[in-house]
């Protein structure tokens, strides 16, 4: 995706360095991510508890919906921040990494499914401590992970119509497996490239003689 905080803007969000973005924090792309995140719960209970599928797919098609307008507007407003490029992809973990332990109890995807996910972010949470202990930021959203994200959003609302009865379920099936694939393959491809280039910061930084008491290099 293009944006420091969603899919839509004309600047690719590697090339957004997000300490150069503005400390905002009122704004209105940020209040669409934290009304994302605020959706995480009521799509649990609403899948969990009452199992009221209809209105958990309508969570998720707003999450979806909400996911695209907060970049697109904070392009157009210019109200990107750095708390914005905070809350965006941190909305967009939560709410996959929620939706897929919530598709287990349920039986919807198998368990094998969800443990590739599920691991990718332990990972990159393991190379987000490797970066801080060599005094680099968290590497910028790549686009492909943001494309990702976007496909598997739209893809478990389909997966819930799958998952039910009535004749759309001989339609729906295929096309929410088909795009559930390719949203995690493409969200593991993401993780793959996310840890390629950690591996690859620290490799230069050893490769370079650092003089003592320099600052460690910024990340590009």
């Amino acid at each position: 995706m293009t944006s420091s905080q969603g899919p839509s803007a004309a600047v690719p969000v590697s090339d957004v360095d997000r300490n150069t973005l503005p400390r905002r924090v009122w704004t209105v792309p940020n209040a669409l991510s934290v009304l994302r995140l605020l959706g995480v719960p009521l799509f649990l209970w609403l899948l969990l508890g009452p199992q009221a599928d209809g209105w958990a797919v309508v969570v998720l098609m707003v999450a979806g919906v909400t996911d695209y307008a907060d970049g697109k507007l904070a392009r157009v407003l210019g109200q990107s921040s750095r708390l914005g490029a905070l809350l965006d992809p941190a909305a967009d973990r939560l709410y996959i990494v929620s939706t897929l332990i919530a598709f287990v109890l349920r039986d919807v995807v198998p368990l094998w499914f969800v443990a590739l996910l599920v691991g990718r972010e332990f990972v990159l949470g393991v190379m987000l401590l490797v970066l801080r202990r060599h005094g680099y930021p968290p590497l910028q959203v790549h686009y492909l992970g943001k494309a990702a994200t976007f496909i598997l959003l739209y893809a478990f609302p389909l997966l819930l119509l799958a998952d039910g009865d009535g004749a759309l379920v001989a339609v729906v099936t295929p096309v929410a497996w088909a795009l559930t694939i390719w949203g995690g393959a493409l969200y593991l491809l993401a993780g793959a490239l996310y840890v390629v280039q950690v591996l690859g910061l620290v490799r230069a930084e050893r490769a370079v003689p650092v003089r003592a008491g320099a600052a460690p290099r910024p990340a590009p």
